[in-house]
């Protein structure tokens, strides 16, 4: 059983893994999570493009893939993985993945902000002549930037912890590390020192989106 001292190389290279697994599922999903939330808003009854079929059609969609637990869904996408990215199993399976199912939580988290947004300041800018994408672009996520902050905080956090169960499809991370060097070899040392740094990355992480968030709210 190794040790934790001879262990620190590869536990190193594990957080440095998640890191690189989260923030790219972060930057691929948070750009689909907010093209779908700002189209579930938009189509919505009474808003500036509603469209009630699209509308049925998001919902619908979304409603069926944000529920499934992720590692089942990891399983029923990897077809479609290997069609896209050429493998199934991996980091880049699991980014892929990953930024999938995070599209579809992000995109609620998006419309619920944005619903936030009083309809009284919408209604003005449309009064002024103000199109569509010049009320997105300076009045809807501009208003919406603080809440918007915070809740991709919170799929931050969430993305870590799904990162957890890269092992099962050869990807790495803190969550495969301490499978691998912890619960499979009664290590709970080495177990305890990658929650350790999860929970400092999750902590950091949490701080500095509350700072952002507190920033944007006092615009």
């Amino acid at each position: 059983m190794d040790s934790l001292i001879e262990l620190q190389p590869q536990l190193w290279q594990a957080a440095v893994e998640t890191l690189w697994i989260t923030a790219l599922t972060v930057l691929f999903g948070g750009i689909g999570g907010l093209v779908l939330g700002l189209a579930l808003y938009l189509t919505r009854a009474g808003s500036l493009l509603e469209n009630r079929a699209v509308a049925a059609v998001l919902n619908v969609l979304v409603n069926v893939f944000r529920p499934i637990p992720f590692i089942i869904f990891l399983a029923a996408a990897q077809p479609l993985a290997r069609a896209v990215i050429g493998t199934g199993s991996g980091n880049n399976a699991i980014v892929f993945t990953l930024s999938l199912a995070a599209s579809f939580a992000i995109s609620r988290i998006v419309e619920q902000n944005l619903l936030t947004v009083q309809p009284g300041v919408i209604e003005a800018a449309r009064a002024a002549g103000a199109g569509p994408a010049r009320i997105i672009r300076s009045i809807l996520l501009p208003e919406a930037l603080g809440p918007l902050i915070l809740g991709y905080t919170f799929i931050f956090v969430a993305i870590v912890d799904m990162t957890a169960v890269a092992g099962y499809v050869g990807g790495g991370g803190l969550g495969s590390f301490a499978l691998l060097y912890g619960y499979r070899q009664f290590n709970p040392v080495v177990t305890w020192a990658a929650v350790i740094l999860i929970i400092v990355l999750v902590q950091l992480v949490q701080f500095l989106g509350n700072s952002l968030a507190r920033r944007a709210l006092r615009r």
